[in-house]
């Protein structure tokens, strides 16, 4: 009688029994059921939360920061109209930062040779004959660059025109304000507060969005900006306002200053989300390069451009324009 091979094994292969295993393989023994609990012990731990970094190399951005904060007090109080120089530069190089991207990123081509020029005539008129020859001179950098462009091809003439007015508004004209606020008699001061209340807006939208931000403020716009970073904006803005009221602005009260910060912690959010709506339709995530650690001229006068006409219409309403 034939007796059939014993099978063996979990296959059903035909052969002799494989030795019982008394001690579990590396693999069993990391990941498998203990012997002792019959329950599988913790794996590796897990890896600790990566802290939050800055975006950008802090060491240059304080350096240059610093050496751009020294550059204006030098400008401001040594010699008040070498002041005039640094915006008239400023608004020069930012205007050819912009053209610079659109050409770029969307082939419109903004006529530079005449904003550049009608934007330092726009400046140096708001200083020398104010509102009236800082809107004179606005009038007619937008009649030149319409003119300008003539001389090139009819293709896109209506876009490239609408460019540019765009430019001589967001840059010269904005920043001409700085120079209405510099021809009063304490205009350095007026300056100064102005700066420092929007860096300090900045400064405190910054630090507080970092460490306790949670809650958007505007995710398809700039995901990096909160309303904790907001609400930081707005309490520093107005404790800084008030105190530079009250200290630097001849017949100012803190309760001017409270109501000057708002208006400077707002307008500052707003231009700073206005140019990352302009950096996302161009696709970019500066203007420029040419200041280590904060990008371009352009990414620093964001909020600093629409913060001028309200720092000067509220300084006019409080202690007068002159």
């Amino acid at each position: 009688m034939l007796v059939a091979p014993r099978r063996t094994g979990l296959t059903g292969s035909i052969g002799p029994r494989e030795p019982t295993r008394t001690q579990p393989s590396v693999n069993e023994s990391t990941w498998g059921p203990s012997p002792a609990t019959g329950r599988a012990p913790a794996g590796p731990p897990a890896p600790p939360p990566p802290k939050k970094r800055a975006g950008r190399d802090l060491r240059a951005a304080v350096g240059v920061g610093v050496g751009l904060g020294a550059l204006v007090l030098a400008a401001l109080f040594v010699y008040r109209p070498a002041f005039l120089v640094v915006i008239a530069t400023a608004v020069v190089v930012g205007l050819w930062e912009l053209s610079t991207r659109l050409a770029e990123r969307k082939q419109i081509r903004v006529p530079l040779v005449p904003l550049a020029l009608g934007g330092v005539a726009t400046v140096v008129a708001g200083y020398l004959d104010g509102a009236r020859g800082a809107w004179s001179a606005m009038a007619l950098t937008v009649l030149a660059t319409c003119l300008w462009r003539m001389f090139s091809s009819p293709e896109n003439y209506l876009r490239d025109v609408t460019a540019g007015v765009f430019a001589a508004f967001y840059v010269p004209f904005l920043a001409s304000f700085v120079a209405l606020m510099l021809a009063a008699d304490d205009g350095e001061w007026r300056v100064l507060v102005f700066i420092l209340l929007t860096v300090v807006a900045d400064t405190g939208a910054y630090a507080v969005g970092w460490r306790f931000g949670r809650a958007k403020l505007a995710p398809r716009i700039s995901p990096g900006k909160t309303r904790e970073g907001l609400a930081g904006a707005v309490f520093f803005a107005a404790v800084a306002g008030a105190l530079s009221m009250m200290w630097l602005i001849d017949d100012g009260t803190w309760w001017q200053g409270v109501l000057l910060g708002l208006g400077v912690a707002t307008s500052a959010t707003l231009g700073d989300l206005g140019e990352s709506m302009i950096k996302r339709d161009l696709g970019i995530k500066d203007m420029g390069s040419l200041l280590p650690g904060h990008g371009g001229i352009m990414d620093r006068l964001d909020s600093l451009l629409p913060t001028a006409p309200v720092v000067w219409l509220l300084l006019a309403v409080f202690v007068g324009a002159d």
